[in-house]
């Protein structure tokens, strides 16, 4: 009696299967063996299954190097914007440094020009702030933060650290009025600075001098040549910078004044040059400065 789900197909194919697997083990074992005592044999097989499997190692290879190339394209536009970024911030961080240092610079300007003022020929009766000026009228005017409590007097010279500024014309008790050399009123003896060409820096009003040579005749002057007080009058010391020729004129020249007001925070005030030249003129002060 047969089992149920009996079938001599099945059979024969499990047989054939048994004889497959024992064949192939059979020719696995004779190469393994050939393999072993003669090498070289298999050469040219593995040749020629080498040259089988190339096209689709090399595809495969082609394939590993796009993506690594996309993947560090990818990687590197990240890395170059993070990258741009911090060099943006260090830029930026240079420029604030940048400032800082001409801030600094600047500040060593001044700080060099208040001492050059304390430590002039002259010892200044005080050293002091520039609280205003006037801008919009002909008549050019400052206003000094000291009076007659720092013992100044209608005058005294007043120049920057880079020169002549003007006179003091009314001294009240803490606050000073200063005639600047821009005024329509204001005349100063000066020489230039090279050699005895004497002349007077005139105002005109608008900001900026008239030099008007005293000897006249062919007029000696150049663009550029710089003025500088010539201590006439016993009023300023001399050889303090007073301007720069800017235009030529038959009688001398106009000039822009070297000290400028706007760009200046504080001043020196000094001693009258020489008092006794005032003196022996038997005049006072006040008509000896125009008032």
């Amino acid at each position: 009696m047969r089992r149920s789900g009996y079938s001599r197909r099945a059979q024969y194919s499990v047989f054939t299967g048994y004889v497959v697997a024992a064949i192939g083990a059979l020719i696995g074992a004779v190469l393994l063996g050939l393999s072993l005592w003669r090498p070289a044999s298999f050469n040219g097989v593995r040749g020629a299954a080498q040259d089988v499997v190339l096209p689709a190692g090399e595809a495969g290879a082609e394939v590993r190097d796009t993506g690594t190339n996309i993947f560090e394209t990818i990687s590197a536009y990240y890395r170059a914007g993070s990258r741009n970024a911090e060099l943006r911030r260090e830029v930026d961080l240079a420029r604030v440094r940048l400032a800082e240092a001409t801030a600094i610079e600047q500040e060593n300007i001044r700080l060099k020009g208040l001492l050059d003022l304390r430590e002039s020929d002259v010892e200044p009766v005080t050293t002091a702030r520039l609280v205003g000026s006037t801008g919009t009228s002909t008549r050019r005017f400052a206003y000094l933060a000291a009076g007659r409590d720092k013992n100044v007097v209608p005058g005294m010279p007043v120049r920057s650290p880079r020169g002549v500024l003007g006179r003091v014309v009314e001294a009240g008790n803490n606050i000073s009025r200063v005639l600047l050399l821009t005024d329509s009123e204001s005349v100063l003896p000066v020489r230039r600075a090279t050699d005895e060409v004497v002349a007077f820096a005139e105002g005109r009003g608008d900001g900026t001098l008239r030099i008007r040579l005293i000897n006249l005749g062919i007029n000696p002057l150049k663009v550029g040549d710089v003025f500088v007080t010539s201590g006439a009058g016993g009023l300023y010391q001399p050889n303090t910078a007073v301007a720069v020729a800017t235009e030529i004129t038959p009688d001398g020249a106009n000039a822009r004044v070297i000290a400028d007001p706007a760009g200046t925070n504080f001043v020196s005030v000094l001693p009258i040059w020489e008092p006794e030249i005032l003196e022996r003129q038997r005049l006072p002060i006040e008509e000896q400065l125009g008032e």
